[in-house]
């Protein structure tokens, strides 16, 4: 294997180890993706912004040894941009996971009700109770 894929394979990954959280947890990120792009607009306008200032004034740099040498505008490496796609998917689809999980093993009148717990059904993203 080359070493300038190893870093989209490793992306790749990421999606296909959380997968299951979507059909066995009942995740149900995939299927509301009107949602999932409302949530990872704000986190790629931010960072697509940030890389591009550390690029333009020096900060860092991209290996060409370990990217595919493919620049989206402003010369953000495509890896960069599929980075902050994938780790927001794969944290939301945690957090959706977990929530579901939450709502099923606490008493009825309970879920959600703690402080700093939120679950599925209230975190914002999903908005819907899921019936397990």
């Amino acid at each position: 294997m080359q070493d300038r894929y190893q870093y989209l394979l490793l992306m790749a990954s990421c999606l296909v180890i959380t997968l299951p959280l979507e059909f066995v947890l009942r995740a149900r990120v995939y299927r509301r993706w009107r949602q999932l792009v409302r949530a990872l607009l704000p986190v790629l306008g931010i960072f697509l912004v940030w890389d591009w200032v550390g690029i333009v004034r020096g900060h860092w740099q991209y290996s060409d040894r370990y990217t595919t040498g493919i620049l989206l505008p402003f010369g953000i490496p495509v890896e960069e941009f599929v980075f902050f796609v994938v780790v927001p998917i794969c944290g939301v689809l945690t957090y959706e996971a977990v929530g579901t999980v939450l709502g099923r093993v606490r008493p009825a009148g309970r879920a959600g009700s703690e402080p700093g717990l939120g679950s599925a059904a209230s975190s914002g993203f999903g908005g819907e109770v899921v019936d397990g």
